[in-house]
Formats: structure tokens, sequence, C-alpha cells
């Protein structure tokens, strides 16, 4: 099969979440339920195993690192390879927590998936919730669909988040209180499915799209400057590496969670790209 990547790193079973932090690639396999990261060069280490579904990362100001736990609807923090929860979404968030990001202050914003999405539930829209560096929690923004991976703009104004099955990139001015604001539409995104997205230099938006199978560079408005077509089907993405122009894309056959722990087929995938990423997520 023709694609336009290299393998980094394979046999996971639903890598999810990457990040770029220091000198390594921070991802959750989801449904192996662990924390790893990987370098470059393809060595990888799992931190942390977990009891859980862990889902998005992310770090507080000093230098603590916060990850979801899906089905309990927490966050927790970890410190030296165990976890402790930071905060409790569970009165809030109405199903399985998903992915997270955080301001530069601290805060941070964590979308839920509002139904029983491999149960066959019917769809369901939610809200995105926002927890204090006191690990207070409220609803910042509502009525999405599907709310999944998130970006905020380099000077903390801005949260744009991907609403997975209404194939679209939502904006909020984000307030003074941490509520989100003025929702309108970034990018209608047409047939895609946007999952994990991350932020370049120039403001446009690489977007990981399982539904048509490839990772698109979106600018405001939509248009679609580049199409990447990875190996597997990608899930999420992240611009890191040196000078930040490496673009890691989460790939797997399945996001189905007995299916993904059977066939192992999650991988980390790599290309360049011309323009850098901006900023730590």
């Amino acid at each position: 099969m023709k694609h336009d990547t290299d393998i980094l790193l394979t046999g996971l079973a639903f890598p999810e979440a990457p990040r770029w932090r220091s000198d390594r690639l921070w991802f959750t396999d989801q449904h192996a339920r662990r924390v790893m990261t990987v370098k470059p060069d393809g060595q990888a280490e799992c931190l942390l195993e977990t009891d859980d579904l862990p889902g998005g990362l992310a770090w507080l100001p000093d230098g603590t690192v916060l990850v979801v736990a899906m089905s309990e609807r927490a966050v927790y923090k970890i410190k030296d390879r165990a976890w402790t929860q930071y905060a409790d979404l569970s009165a809030l968030a109405p199903f399985h927590c998903n992915d997270m990001i955080a301001t530069a202050g601290g805060r941070v914003y964590v979308g839920n998936f509002g139904y029983d999405l491999h149960g066959g539930a019917p769809q369901a829209k939610t809200h995105l919730i926002a927890v204090e560096t006191d690990g207070s929690c409220r609803i910042a923004a509502e009525d999405l669909l599907f709310p999944n991976g998130c970006v905020i703009t380099p000077d903390d104004s801005i949260l744009i988040v991907a609403e997975t099955f209404a194939s679209r990139l939502t904006a909020f001015t984000i307030g003074e209180d941490g509520l989100l604001h003025d929702a309108r539409v970034w990018a209608d995104l047409g047939r895609a499915t946007p999952d994990g997205i991350c932020l370049d230099a120039e403001g446009a938006i690489w977007v990981a799209s399982p539904g048509t199978g490839e990772v698109i560079r979106v600018e405001q408005g939509g248009k679609i400057s580049t199409r990447i077509k990875p190996l597997g089907v990608p899930y999420a993405c992240m611009l890191g590496g040196p000078e930040y122009r490496t673009l890691f894309i989460t790939t797997s056959k399945t996001d189905h969670p007995n299916e993904a722990n059977l066939l192992k087929s999650g991988r980390i995938e790599v290309t360049k790209v011309k323009v850098p990423g901006t900023r730590l997520p």
C-alpha cells in the first residue's frame, strides 16, 4: 500500500494523544492502558501502566504531567510511575472523558464522548469541561458533538476544538474567567472526521481524519493545503522533533477496544513538514 510516511514504532494497541515534550513524543496506548514515550530514534519506554483507559495528556506549569482516566471521568497526576487523582469530572461528563489541553497558566479543558459510542447509543451533544489548578471543575462550553482534540493559540486567547461527528473545527474566545465564548465555525471539513489536531506556526491546523484515512493541513475558512496518506488509520497528530518540523501521526487499524488489543496494529508514523509547530501542548 502506498503511503506518505515512515514508521517509527509498531506493536501498539491504540496510540492516542501524542504530545511533544523536551526530546521525545509522549502518548497513551489507550486500549493497552499505558502511558508511553518514544524518541526520534525509535527508543520507546512505558512510563505508567494504568487501571483505566488513559486519554489526553497535558502539563501543569511546574512540569507535572496530567492524564485523563476515561471511563472514571477524572484527571490524574503522574509522579514516580504512579498516578493520583487531580480532578473528578464524573458529575459533569455524561460518558467517557477523552482528550485534554492546558493553557500556559495551567487550566485544562477536557472533552467527553457525550454518549456510549462503542455501545451503539444515539449521538448526543455534550460540553467541554474546564479544570482549574485547584482541581475544581465547571462546564466551559456546551452544545458540541463529540468534542475531541483541541488547540490553543500561542497568546492563550482562542481555543479551537475538533467536533468529530459534526465534521468541523469550532473556535471559542477564552474569557478571563476561563469560560469559552463566541462559538464560531473555524473550518467546515466536509467528509472529514476530525480527531486529534495540532497547530503550526502559520496558524494552520493539522487534522487527523480517521473517517477519510488521511491527515490534512487546514487553513481558517476550510482551505486544505496538504493531504498526507499514512499507512494506518490516523487518529491524532503532533508536531515535534528537531525544529518542530516532524509530524508524528498515531495510527491503528481499529479503535474498537477488543480488536485493538488483539491486532496490536497501532503505529507511530512520521513525515517531515515545511512549517514548524508553535508551542508545547
